[in-house]
């Protein structure tokens, strides 16, 4: 998800200067993405430059407040109608490292990917006793459900790494054993 469009997103329900943007983005997603107040304010800037938001005066405490135009609206229309692809994804880092780390001699990949599903797993649990939250958000518990799905594939794609070593292992010869020096036979 770009900030751009989560910005709009939440300036759709009513005008806001950026610390409130921030506070919103976060319990919206229930903390799951931290937001720097810096990238909201950079973002503004820029959403101002595009025409999509403008400010609206400052509020009491001198604070801008800023609220969608309709090009921002029909921005905000567009990134709704339109599907997440998988350019739109950032790069999986963790299928980049094993990748990686299959290549590399010497890296106990076995240890990598244990590692790993040890941490996934401990995420796991994390959200899974966030789901139990009382009275949740639906905003809030579709984005733990999210997560929670992305772990439990994660941690069935570690179990087929692993058995995808084991069965390399099994398939490579052993390493070659020199033979033992032999005199030649005397006559």
């Amino acid at each position: 998800m770009s900030i751009r469009h989560g910005l709009l997103a939440l300036l759709e329900r009513a005008p806001m200067y950026g610390y409130q943007l921030r506070t919103e983005f976060e319990a919206t997603t229930g903390g799951t993405w931290p937001l720097n107040v810096g990238q909201v304010y950079t973002t503004l800037t820029r959403l101002e430059r595009d025409g999509l938001v403008e400010p609206q005066g400052e509020d009491e405490e001198g604070r801008v407040r800023y609220a969608i135009t309709a090009p921002g609206r029909d921005e905000l229309a567009s990134w709704f109608g339109a599907a997440v692809t998988p350019q739109d994804r950032p790069r999986d880092e963790l299928a980049i490292k094993l990748a990686l780390a299959v290549t590399v001699p010497g890296v106990d990949v076995r240890a990598v990917v244990q590692r790993q599903r040890a941490a996934t797993i401990t995420h796991l649990q994390e959200l899974t006793r966030l789901k139990t939250r009382q009275d949740p958000d639906l905003s809030w518990s579709l984005v733990v459900e999210a997560m929670r799905y992305r772990a439990e594939a994660e941690v069935k794609w570690l179990d087929h790494c692993e058995a995808a070593l084991l069965r390399a292992s099994e398939r490579r010869p052993p390493p070659a054993v020199p033979a033992p020096h032999r005199r030649p036979a005397r006559r």
